[in-house]
């Protein structure tokens, strides 16, 4: 799971080497609402490249954070999905994003 050498000093700085990186976080909340395919991804999370969202669906595929299904249809699909994992780090996220609501969404401008 870790991405780093070397020892993590707390929970947190484990936790956030799982979810380092401008995109993951948006990720999982996407997940969490329903499973998406990698297009939907894709135009839900815009300004997100192809190559990046690749990349971190493979990293939260190996940390067991997202599961990957394919059909055995013509044309091909794949849909990706949430793990318990991936659903009870959603979960621990709720309190950061409530904060971030609260104290940067709805503060007045300055200046």
């Amino acid at each position: 799971m870790a991405r780093r050498p070397g020892v993590y000093h707390c929970g947190t700085d484990a936790a956030m080497d799982v979810i380092g990186g401008r995109w993951k976080v948006l990720v999982l909340w996407a997940l969490g609402e329903r499973p998406h395919r990698f297009g939907e991804l894709r135009r839900a999370l815009d300004g997100l490249s192809e190559k990046v969202l690749a990349s971190h669906l493979r990293e939260m595929e190996e940390d067991g954070l997202v599961h990957r299904e394919d059909f055995d249809e013509v044309p091909p699909r794949v849909e990706y999905s949430l793990t318990s994992r991936g659903v009870s780090l959603n979960e621990a996220l709720e309190p950061l994003g409530a904060w971030g609501r609260e104290h940067v969404l709805n503060r007045a401008p300055t200046g």
